[in-house]
């Protein structure tokens, strides 16, 4: 049974890292992907960026997803960027409040990103498809779960179409959020997403930053596998095939992977699941 699929990438800083984005993408559209995603630094701090990888993305002939952080802005801002996107052909967006960046002091005029829905949904109506974040493993600057999941409901009251989840390892952590959710009445898609294991180092760092949990006993085995690549490698594999494998089981809708820009681990992680569209003779003589 295949899956919906969809790819995260972030705004490239150099033009040789847009090259290599650009072949790593035409990789991943062998898998017939719903929509890519493009992020948005902090403060909008990769605005011009991220608008030129989504106007790739759309010539390339596949359905972009802007990434839309809304701290630190105004509403005058907001409806500028807004009319931007639609009239880039943009028709999806994910609605997050963000990060401010490094020495910024405050100021705009939205404090959550259900401020954003609401502002989206009252100037452009229905126009937009709007995805928000969920955290099975509770935001890290949450009070608590319950008021984590709260702040979740406002945000699909508000008017959100669909959620994806910040990272996870622990497909029950998932599935106890999505059943709570249904509970206090907001019934919209919770897309998992996933984040392939490639690098120890690089997996504490983010998820140091995120909040995002690393089970105790995987944390453990990458801890003792030190510096070997080869072995942290395949056991990240085999950790995210069976993460994706469980999802799938229990009825996730669809599955959304955080590339890091690279597309070998995932395309190993859905040839091991048979999902998604077959590379074409051609694509896969390209694959490296």
């Amino acid at each position: 049974m295949g899956l919906p699929l969809s790819f995260e990438f972030f705004p490239p800083k150099t033009p040789e890292d847009a090259g290599k984005l650009r072949a790593v993408r035409q990789r991943l559209y062998a898998l017939k992907p719903e929509f890519c995603s493009v992020t948005y630094g902090a403060g909008g701090s990769t605005q011009e960026g991220t608008s030129a990888a989504i106007q790739e993305i759309l010539a390339e002939g596949m359905a972009p997803a802007s990434h839309f952080s809304c701290i630190g802005a105004t509403k005058s801002s907001v409806r500028e960027h807004l009319a931007t996107l639609k009239a880039t052909g943009v028709k999806r967006i994910v609605a997050l409040r963000g990060d401010l960046p490094s020495g910024f002091g405050g100021g705009g005029e939205f404090q959550y990103a259900s401020d954003l829905v609401t502002f989206i949904r009252e100037e452009k109506g229905r126009y937009f498809h709007l995805d928000v974040a969920a955290y099975p493993d509770t935001h890290p600057q949450a009070a608590s779960p319950q008021a984590d999941l709260e702040a979740y409901a406002i945000k699909v009251r508000a008017g959100a179409d669909s959620a994806i989840t910040q990272y996870f390892y622990n497909a029950d952590a998932y599935f106890r959020f999505v059943d709570e959710a249904q509970r206090l009445g907001v019934d919209i898609p919770v897309v998992p997403g996933i984040m392939p294991i490639t690098s120890s180092a690089q997996l504490m760092r983010f998820s140091e930053s995120c909040g995002a949990e690393i089970p105790r006993w995987i944390r453990l085995r990458l801890q003792a596998y030190g510096d070997d690549t080869a072995s942290i490698r395949a056991f990240g594999l085999e950790v995210v095939v069976d993460l994706c494998e469980r999802l799938r089981q229990g009825g996730a809708p669809a599955l959304h992977f955080f590339t890091m820009n690279q597309s070998v681990a995932v395309l190993e992680i859905l040839r091991q699941l048979n999902l998604g569209q077959r590379p074409n003779r051609r694509a896969a003589q390209t694959m490296t």
